[in-house]
């Protein structure tokens, strides 16, 4: 195609400043490699800075801890669909990135000693699932803002380069699959670069903007997902989404499990404890989605506070107003500001909202991308990696504990930065040959968007997308809702494909980049609903009413069938399926067992 655009060339490109592209950079660049990182906002603005609760080390400063513990909930809290090699990756190098963040400048609170305070959050255990443990490394309740500022800090004195408010819009894979770096835009002028590298590392976060509530910023659109999906590389396990259990009731805002980790109770209408009935043992520090669909169910049966009868409470008020204001002071801030209540004297009202997505681009715990090829489940994709939550590796599974987010990314953003370098290192080579017809396909999707005239309204198509995905694949999921938003999904599909741009401005034009984050939502939604509506059983974060909780399988579980990854390709529409990796690295792997809190 005849559309002008500039070629630049490093070493590795890495697509989203927040933390997993911020220390994949700090890898990259401090190894001396030429690196850009690509950020459609200033790093520190990235969505990890709205993390609150902490990040997990068995580091054991408040009491005994050790990472086969925090390895055996994390496999627990999966539902056991995490891969226990990457699992025992992840717990085993806890510590070490921590106190790597710590000597980046990290201001994490301290205990008396001068030790690194640590709270409960829910689903820790200590002693293989006996008792709560405090495990979450915590900067106040401003975590991954604190660490987001340490290590964009870190990455200016390793002199990366930055390239601010750059929208990313396609792979360059070549005919042998390789990835040859991005084709981006300049959101300011419009500019299209290809930024050829050889090393790519994607970075760009979750995609929880497919629902209509979420604790997710607006960027959150699975840039990376549907990116990688153009490319012909499948998505992971993408009918998992977690919803948080504590959004604030009509707003979405986050209020952070670390509330209920001080002490924080959840209450109904009648002001009963209710999470002594669904959890026993862990009560309000339950997994999240076991206390999300005790909230939800609630609601449904009545219980729920307010006028509607549609939220219930979380309360603090029976702490000292000192602890709140020293350990919680954005929360307090946060209930004044989105609930217009002083947490100090009344409880905040919450609801479950649309949060993390445990599955994404599938990943080793190399922070290597793979696919299927051959008689491989598991090829390695030359040149890309994927790190955070755009990636699957998988540690979540079926669902993700509590401040096992901020560690994965630290852990697998260096993991992809050191396998980089040492490709990089190993074999140095001059940058392949560009293959143009994966830049005349970014060309001709901009062009269609500029031509089109008289089709659907950006923001109309987007809005009844998430409405689709929230009314059909939410907290609690049923057989003919799902079949039902399957074809509803595929015909919002095809709107996205005419939607118009009425301003054809090149110039800060948010209207092009909202039509080029849709083309990514969609790929996302799509790949929800159809692995969602296609797996028969009730796994995490995904419960269906047609799998109930029965004796021959308990949470509505079926192991002997469906204790495997979903892959979606975007080619065809089409599902495939690989096996659970069960075996851990060093130690015995962790036997299948009901889940029970």
């Amino acid at each position: 195609m005849a559309a002008k655009y500039a070629i630049r060339k490093f070493d590795a490109v890495i697509v989203g400043a927040g933390g997993a592209g911020l220390r994949a950079a700090i890898q990259l660049s401090e190894a001396g490699l030429k690196t850009a990182v690509i950020s459609k906002v200033f790093p520190t603005r990235s969505h990890t800075v709205a993390a609150q609760g902490g990040v997990a080390a068995s580091l054991g400063n408040s009491e005994e801890d050790h990472w086969h513990w925090h390895m055996y909930d994390t496999i627990k809290g999966s539902d056991w669909l995490g891969d226990q090699d990457a699992i025992e990756f992840m717990c085993r190098k806890a510590n070490e990135v921590v106190v790597e963040l710590e000597h980046y400048g990290m201001p994490f609170d301290r205990t008396d000693a001068g030790k690194i305070y640590q709270r409960p959050f829910g689903g820790h255990m200590s002693n293989f699932g006996e008792k709560p443990v405090r495990r979450s490394c915590a900067a106040a309740d401003r975590t991954g803002h604190a660490m987001l500022h340490a290590m964009y800090q870190r990455n200016v004195k390793a002199n990366t380069q930055f390239f601010v408010e750059w929208q990313a819009l396609d792979l360059i894979r070549d005919a042998e699959g390789e990835v040859l770096g991005v084709t981006a835009m300049d959101m300011e002028t419009g500019e299209i670069v290809v930024f050829h590298a050889k090393a790519t590392i994607f970075a760009t976060g979750g995609a929880g903007r497919i629902f209509h509530s979420s604790t997710n910023a607006f960027i959150n659109t699975g840039d990376g997902l549907g990116m990688a999906a153009r490319a012909g590389i499948p998505l992971e396990d993408m009918e998992f989404w977690q919803f948080h259990p504590t959004g604030v009731a009509g707003a979405g805002v986050l209020i952070t499990e670390g509330v209920r980790g001080e002490g924080g109770i959840l209450r109904n209408s009648q002001g009963e404890r209710f999470m002594e009935r669904y959890a026993p043992n862990a009560k309000d520090l339950a997994s999240r989605d076991v206390v999300s669909r005790a909230m939800v169910t609630e609601i449904n049966e009545g219980r729920g506070c307010g006028p509607n009868k549609d939220f219930v409470l979380l309360d603090i008020t029976h702490l000292p107003p000192e602890t709140i204001m020293k350990r919680l002071p954005g929360i307090h801030e946060i209930a004044v500001q989105f609930a217009g209540v002083d947490a100090l004297k009344e409880p905040i009202p919450v609801v479950p909202t649309a949060h993390y997505q445990m599955g994404g681009i599938p990943t080793n715990y190399h922070g290597q991308v793979v696919m299927p090829q051959g008689n491989s489940q598991n090829a390695v994709v030359p040149g890309f990696y994927a790190a955070g939550e755009c990636a699957c590796a998988s540690v979540h599974g079926a669902n993700r504990l509590g401040t096992n987010s901020l560690l994965d990314l630290l852990v697998f953003g260096k993991s992809a930065g050191e396998s980089a370098v040492e490709e990089l290192k190993k074999s140095p080579k001059a940058h392949k040959e560009l293959h143009q017809e994966s830049i005349d396909k970014t060309l001709e999707r901009l062009a269609r968007l500029d031509e089109q005239k008289g089709g659907a309204s950006v923001h109309d198509t987007r809005l009844t997308l998430q409405r689709t995905m929230q009314n059909h694949c939410g907290v609690f999921r049923f057989a003919d809702k799902l079949k039902e938003g399957v074809q509803k999904i595929l015909d919002v599909q095809k709107d996205v494909q005419r939607t118009e741009i009425k301003d054809k401005s090149k110039v800060f034009n948010t209207a092009r980049i909202e039509a080029l984050e849709l083309d990514n939502l969609i790929e996302v939604a799509v790949a929800t609903m159809v692995s969602a509506e296609a797996r028969k059983e009730s796994r995490g974060a995904h419960v269906r009413d047609d799998a109930p909780d029965t004796a021959a399988n308990p949470n509505g579980r079926d192991d002997k069938n469906w204790l495997k990854h979903t892959l979606w390709f975007k080619e065809g529409n089409r599902l495939d399926y690989k096996s659970v990796k069960l075996t851990p690295l060093t130690v015995e792997s962790i036997a299948l067992k009901t889940r029970a809190y």
